[in-house]
């Protein structure tokens, strides 16, 4: 079995009324799948109930925490010093979050004490793929 991490995170839901509401978040990273970090929320966290799992690159967190980054259904942006904002989009409507910046670059620092960044075993997560994809079929 690949070491897997894991941190618990609170992140702040903001609403269309501008108010906030807290949430809690597991970050998830895995030797399994390295180019990847996933953000799991909780059933009461979701509009249908159920538990919501959000996967983008580990790459698109790096550059987040930096600067706006994101095209498609993740985005991210510093807000301000201390708080990083996710935009997570899907066909039933959108959801901002907050962040402490601090506890995702802790996170990110730890995902690359399991997998350095530029040692991800390309080939590897090509054969997975492609495995999966062709499994299903």
């Amino acid at each position: 079995m690949e070491p897997t991490l894991q941190q618990t995170a609170s992140a702040r839901l903001i609403t269309a009324d501008e108010q906030e509401k807290p949430v809690p978040a597991v970050l998830r990273y895995t030797a399994d799948d390295p180019f990847a970090v996933y953000f799991d929320f909780p059933p009461h966290a979701a509009l249908d109930g159920e538990a919501v799992s959000w996967t983008f690159a580990r790459t698109l967190l790096e550059e987040g925490l930096r600067g706006p980054a994101g095209c498609g259904d993740v985005h991210l942006w510093p807000c301000g010093r201390e708080r990083t904002a996710v935009e997570f989009h899907s066909p039933y409507g959108l959801a901002l979050l907050q962040f402490d910046t601090a506890a995702l670059r802790r996170f990110l620092l730890r995902s690359y004490a399991v997998v350095a960044a530029g040692r991800e075993d390309v080939a590897e997560a090509v054969d997975r793929g492609l495995s999966s994809l062709f499994d299903e079929v």
